[in-house]
C-alpha cells in the first residue's frame, strides 16, 4: 500500500507502536485479526469512516466512539492502537482503513517469529499456484461465491500444509483491497521482507540453482542494494540459459533469450 504525506507519517508512527505489542506469536496473531476486522468495518460503514477521519471532530470524540463501537470485540492492544490511529491526521478518509489493514499484515508477519523466510516462500509458492491455475484464480475472485466458500477453499489447499500466518494472509487476500489475489500475495511478500529490512527479488532461471549459486547470487545482490535480498526462484524454460533478476522496477537480464531478442531486433532494424 502506498501512503503519502500525513498518512505516511501516521503509518510509520503506528508501526512503531505496534512492534512492542507483538512480543509473542499468539499476541501478534490476535492483534492482526482485530486490526483487520476494524479495517473491514470502516470500509463497510462510510459514515463511521468519515466521522473518525474528520479533522473538525475533536480527537476525544473520535476515540470515544471507536471505544464504544469496538469494546469487547477487540483485544485491548488492538483497541488502543485503533484509538491512536483515529487521533492522527490522514491524507484521505480511505487511508485509515488501508493503514489498519497494513498494520494487520505486519502483525501477521511478526506472528511467524523466526519462520519469516518460510512464510515468504509459502506466499510466493501459493501465488504461483494461483497464477498457473485459471480455475482456482477464477474461483477465488468470483464475486458470486461467498467469502466463506472462498476461505474454505483456501483452507482445503493450505491448512495443515503451511504456516498459520500464511493461511491468514491468503484469506485476507480475498478481501478485495488489492486488485487481485495474486497482487495481494506479492504485496504481502514485500511486507514480510520490509519487516526484516530485506528486499525481494524474482529470479528466473532455465534450471534450478545449486545452494552455492543461490548463496553467491544473494550475496552479490546484497552488496549491490545494501541490504539482504529474499530470492524467489522460478524455473522458466523460456529463459534458455543465464539468469533474469527483477527487484522492484529494476531488471537485470542476462538470459540467452534476451540476447536472441536483441539480435533479432538488430537484424530487423
Amino acid at each position: 500500500m502506498d501512503f503519502r504525506g500525513a498518512s505516511a507519517e501516521a503509518v510509520a508512527a503506528l508501526t512503531g507502536e505496534l512492534v512492542p505489542l507483538t512480543g509473542s506469536g499468539e499476541a501478534a496473531s490476535a492483534l492482526a485479526d482485530g486490526l483487520f476486522s476494524v479495517s473491514q468495518t470502516l470500509r463497510s460503514e462510510p459514515a463511521l469512516r468519515r466521522f473518525v477521519t474528520d479533522v473538525s471532530v475533536p480527537t476525544e470524540a473520535k476515540q470515544g466512539l471507536v471505544r464504544e463501537v469496538f469494546v469487547g470485540k477487540l483485544p485491548d492492544d488492538a483497541l488502543t492502537l485503533v484509538a491512536s490511529a483515529v487521533g492522527r491526521r490522514w491524507t484521505g478518509s480511505h487511508d485509515l482503513a488501508d493503514a489498519l489493514e497494513h498494520l494487520s499484515e505486519v502483525a501477521t508477519v511478526r506472528s511467524a517469529g523466526g519462520q519469516v523466510k518460510q512464510l515468504s516462500d509459502e506466499l510466493f509458492a501459493f501465488g504461483q499456484v494461483v497464477q498457473r491455475n485459471p480455475e482456482l484464480r477464477d474461483a477465488l475472485s468470483d464475486p458470486v461465491r461467498s467469502t466463506q466458500d472462498k476461505t474454505g477453499l483456501v483452507d482445503s489447499l493450505l491448512a495443515g500444509k503451511a504456516l498459520p500466518a500464511t493461511v491468514t494472509l491468503a484469506k485476507q487476500a480475498l478481501a478485495g483491497t488489492y486488485r487481485t489475489v495474486s497482487v495481494a500475495l506479492a504485496e504481502y511478500q514485500k511486507v514480510a521482507a520490509s519487516v526484516h529490512d530485506e528486499g525481494v527479488a524474482t529470479v528466473r532461471v532455465a534450471k534450478p540453482l545449486t545452494d552455492t549459486e543461490t548463496e553467491r547470487l544473494g550475496a552479490a545482490l546484497q552488496r549491490a542494494y545494501g541490504r539482504p535480498i529474499h530470492l524467489n526462484l522460478l524455473v522458466d524454460p523460456e529463459v534458455l540459459g543465464g539468469i533474469k533478476v527483477e527487484i522492484g522496477d529494476d531488471v537485470i537480464d542476462g538470459t540467452i533469450a534476451s540476447r536472441l531478442d536483441d539480435a533479432r531486433r538488430a537484424i530487423s532494424g
